[in-house]
């Protein structure tokens, strides 16, 4: 028998939307973008995120995606490096107020390093505001935000180019920060968990990574929801040297607190 997911209000100029319809179209936005989150989801196909979390259920049951805390993906997708522009489409208003809070923890005249990824650009656009402000980083985005800022000083590493991410590593990269020394490190990544802290889906990239946050004081994630509670490859920096979280609304509470008693200061951005 079909079965209707929602509802509908009399009036309310929706049509039924069918589990076999919704399902198929949950499956099209995760090959489109890579990784969706289910607030995302719910608004995609008009159901509630409790219907949509149901959904997923059962299409993990039959093997056509991967559930994790607060989205999914496609099987094997998790361990497939997503595009900028796939970054970029997932969470949006989430890690456009992740970038606000995050821009507060800067002050005019610190030195600072920056990470690669959509969420670390977002910050990027909201330093422009700042003055006397230097800024190290090995992406090439976060350095094209800054370009047009005089009063901004931009270091960009060398390196070689990984064009997926837009960003410099490899150990040229890497050397390039040996003695550095800056008050915070702002980075991303693919996943943050209490057990193992800061994981990516490449080597290369965790080697860059970790020597941004070595090259730091205090480390600073930026992680929308979609990362919360999810462990990937490669580890980057361990949850030790994590000073602070900022993250949104959507991150499951119960992370969020085993991330605070092992001393996370956490900053919730609402979007």
């Amino acid at each position: 028998m079909t079965t209707v997911g929602e509802t509908q209000a009399p009036g309310d100029g929706r049509r039924p939307v069918f589990a076999a319809e919704r399902r198929r179209r949950i499956i099209e936005l995760l090959r489109t973008n890579g990784a969706v989150s289910l607030r995302e989801l719910a608004d995609a196909v008009g159901s509630s995120e409790v219907t949509v979390r149901r959904d997923l259920r059962a299409l993990e049951g039959e093997g056509l995606i991967s559930r994790h805390h607060g989205g999914a993906t496609l099987p094997g997708e998790s361990s497939r490096e997503p595009s900028h522009a796939q970054r970029a489409q997932v969470s949006a208003a989430e890690k456009g107020a992740i970038a606000d809070l995050a821009a507060s923890l800067v002050a005019d005249g610190d030195a600072i390093v920056v990470g690669p990824g959509s969420t670390t650009q977002e910050f990027a656009r909201r330093l422009t505001r700042h003055t006397e402000l230097a800024v190290v980083t090995n992406s090439l985005l976060v350095a094209q935000e800054l370009a047009g800022s005089p009063r901004i000083e931009v270091v960009l590493t060398g390196g070689t180019l990984r064009g997926s991410i837009h960003a410099l590593v490899g150990s040229a990269a890497e050397h390039s920060l040996a003695g550095l020394r800056v008050r915070r490190a702002f980075v991303s990544g693919n996943g943050l968990t209490a057990e193992r802290g800061l994981s990516t889906l490449n080597m290369q990239v965790a080697g860059m990574d970790r020597a941004l946050a070595a090259a730091a004081e205090e480390v600073v994630v930026l992680a929308d929801h979609t990362k919360i509670g999810v462990d990937t490859l490669v580890q980057t920096v361990a949850l030790e040297q994590v000073g602070h979280l900022v993250t949104d609304t959507g991150a499951p509470g119960d992370v969020l607190d085993e991330l605070g008693v092992r001393g996370v200061r956490l900053h919730v951005a609402h979007a």
